[in-house]
């Protein structure tokens, strides 16, 4: 779990896209924006998919990778789903079994947390995120790309708010991550 104001490493760019849940279009428009990166910085070779089904807050990028993990032929690896979950205590591991993960065009999936106006945004953009930030964390900066959805509030008692963070929101927003990324491929 990222913190939407530490979650990207240092030196990504400003070209960060932004969206909300609840705009009508937003599948489609996350379908366009994934689409400009992967024209702008190559195609994902991979998609990691972090977090942990154990807080619902946490569980965005387990749920977006279950459900990438069902395209079928997949134009891509997919790691991190609800049955084989990457979280900060394998990531490490995962990246020392296969250290391609490090070079290769990634596009990394975290769950943050933020203000109150930033709930339910989507964020997209080119560079690595920190995995963990958000709950001071230290782990390695990890992605060609990246894409974190503000689930809750953070700030205060951050593994709290993960625990009681709405399961709905967490839902549609996975849903709405894969599906724009299953656009893309088809633009």
């Amino acid at each position: 779990m990222a913190d939407s104001r530490s979650d990207r490493a240092k030196g990504s760019g400003p070209a960060e896209y932004r969206t909300m849940i609840d705009r009508t279009n937003c599948r489609e428009e996350l379908a366009v924006a994934f689409k400009w990166l992967w024209r702008q910085h190559g195609a994902p070779d991979a998609i990691l998919c972090i977090g942990t089904d154990r807080a619902t807050g946490d569980a965005l990028g387990p749920l977006v990778g279950t459900q990438l993990s069902t395209l079928s032929p997949s134009p891509f690896a997919v790691w991190g789903t609800l049955e084989n979950p990457v979280h900060a205590t394998n990531l490490i591991d995962l990246i020392h079994a296969h250290p391609r993960l490090v070079q290769a065009r990634v596009l990394a999936v975290d769950a943050s947390l933020g203000r109150p106006e930033e709930v339910g945004a989507i964020s997209l953009g080119p560079g690595p995120i920190r995995p963990g930030a958000g709950v001071s964390k230290d782990l390695p900066a990890i992605g060609r790309y990246y894409v974190t959805g503000t689930v809750n509030i953070g700030g205060f008692m951050d593994y709290y708010v993960l625990q009681n963070t709405r399961l709905n929101l967490v839902m549609r927003m996975a849903k709405a991550i894969a599906e724009g990324i299953q656009m893309s491929l088809r633009l």
